[in-house]
């Protein structure tokens, strides 16, 4: 290890610091107040450290991480989010009696799990850094003890875990059996050659991967957790799932792309393209294609059957997951850019909605029912216009983030010719919006006045959930510098 290698692992080593130093605080003395201060400040150190980090890079840190400018804008969103959900955790908690500190330990390693995985160039790493995201979020699924839904969230979460884990360690298996090899730039160089190969293995093991990781970011038809387990879990912890679980997979699943699913591997008949030059139309492509189409359709026609508003963000979870596989589908740096510019629009807008329903949340329940935001424009016009804000670049409205994300993943889509996928693509957008209306149509509904709830928001919250707000109509009106950073970044992504 040079000097430089703890240089790019900064970040790395300030959260871990950090969650020790949760750990000794609480051991000395109880304060939620000091636990939120102490967790927020790791996370800022950890982000700014990101930029000293950035002049080492590009840095392989051992075969198992890849310390690039790619892996550190991912690490940079993850910890932001982390940030906003521990903020948001705050304001969730401070209502409720119990121990609430430890929750903030389980975030913080959770946070370092995501950031391994945004940096692995390797197997070992991407199931090490997958296993230390998902056993806190078990926890942090049941950490209300004192409900039922949290604790069957957690025991659901934990065994369709187990089981996504199990089918990757036997896809990576089955691959490392017919290759010798884990690291990604030498399974990409092995199949650029010429070298006989057992092919049987390599797709068994691309699918036995494939579905441990739909598993993991809610694709159809490994998605049947996701609704009960948004429902069940704490607003806070709902939120960093479809947000920092789903975004570092993705990080890695990007970077995979670039060694195992570019034109080199298609070189090697495991997904060929055809002699056009059209997108490849292999097993593993058509597979893909097929999950992107069910999980659209499948998304968002359930969505329109719920009534509970975190069931209607998780069905719409889905197709977003759904959605960004078309572009993922691109392949090359096209759908790096693509990608990674709707997953920052997707983090603030799912952390805004997923906001809303924590600031509204009351003691002994989560604000889940769509009764509980009948009126709320009458009552607080600032947090509705906010919430309906959010729904709004969900469906992809013009003016909103989501707007110039799903343009993008248009124009990824067509540029490769996925043409029935952009099709399923636009018309599943439009029917999002009926079931976001019928939420939008309850915050104008009139109520007795009896019977509405008593919203109290902390100022930190407010807060919050106006800067999110703020770089949503950011995003959506001018666009142009952070699509310029994402360039930059997409121009330097590795393998390792």
């Amino acid at each position: 290890m040079q000097p430089a290698d703890f240089t790019a692992l900064l970040p790395f080593l300030i959260i871990t610091a950090t969650s020790v130093a949760v750990m000794l605080l609480i051991a000395v003395v109880r304060s939620h107040r000091w636990t939120v201060g102490l967790t927020i400040l790791g996370l800022t150190a950890a982000f700014f450290s990101l930029f000293i980090s950035l002049r080492v890079a590009p840095r392989p840190v051992t075969p198992l991480l890849l310390v690039d400018r790619y892996a550190l804008f991912y690490i940079g969103l993850i910890v932001a989010a982390a940030a906003a959900v521990a903020l948001f955790s705050y304001d969730y908690f401070e209502k409720k009696e119990g121990r609430r500190e430890e929750f903030y330990v389980l975030l913080l390693v959770a946070t370092l799990g995501a950031a391994v995985l945004a940096s692995s160039s390797h197997f070992a790493s991407f199931f090490l850094g997958l296993e230390t995201l998902s056993i806190p979020l078990f926890a942090m699924n049941a950490y209300l003890p004192d409900r039922k839904r949290p604790l069957e969230a957690g025991i659901k979460y934990l065994i369709l875990a187990a089981v996504s884990s199990a089918f990757l360690l036997f896809g990576m298996a089955l691959i490392y059996a017919a290759l010798g090899t884990m690291s990604f730039r030498r399974i990409a160089s092995l199949l650029a050659g010429d070298q006989p190969m057992e092919t049987i293995l390599i797709l068994s093991g691309a699918v036995m991967i494939l579905t441990g990781v739909g598993f993991k970011l809610s694709l159809v038809p490994f998605h049947l957790w996701t609704p009960d387990v948004y429902e069940g879990a704490p607003a806070p912890v709902t939120a960093f799932i479809a947000t920092v679980s789903k975004g570092a997979m993705f990080a890695l699943l990007l970077r995979a792309q670039v060694g195992a699913l570019n034109p080199t591997f298609q070189a090697a008949a495991l997904i060929p393209s055809s002699a056009a030059g059209e997108p490849g139309t292999g097993p593993i492509i058509l597979l893909i294609a097929l999950i992107a189409a069910a999980s659209m359709i499948a998304g968002n026609f359930l969505a329109l059957l719920q009534s509970n508003v975190k069931r209607i963000l998780a069905y719409s979870s889905i197709a977003q997951m759904g959605y960004i596989l078309v572009a993922f589908l691109a392949a090359g740096r096209l759908a790096i850019e693509t990608v990674t510019f709707y997953l920052v629009t997707y983090f603030v807008t799912t952390l805004g909605a997923f906001g809303v329903v924590t600031l509204l949340s009351h003691p002994d329940r989560d604000a889940d029912d769509i009764d509980d935001y009948r009126g709320l424009f009458w009552r607080n016009p600032l947090l509705a216009g906010i919430f309906i804000a959010m729904l709004l670049s969900l469906a992809g409205l013009p003016l909103t983030a989501g707007f110039v994300g799903k343009f993008y993943l248009v124009a990824a889509g067509a540029s490769s010719a996925l043409w029935t996928l952009v099709f399923i693509l636009v018309v599943t957008s439009g029917i999002s919006v009926f079931y976001y209306l019928r939420v939008i149509v309850a915050l104008f509904a009139s109520r007795a006045p009896e019977a509405a709830p008593t919203v109290s928001i902390s100022l930190l919250g407010r807060g919050l959930i106006v800067v999110l707000v703020g770089l949503l109509i950011w995003l959506g009106t001018y666009p142009t510098p952070i699509i310029r950073i994402v360039q930059a970044m997409a121009a330097g992504v590795g393998v390792g």
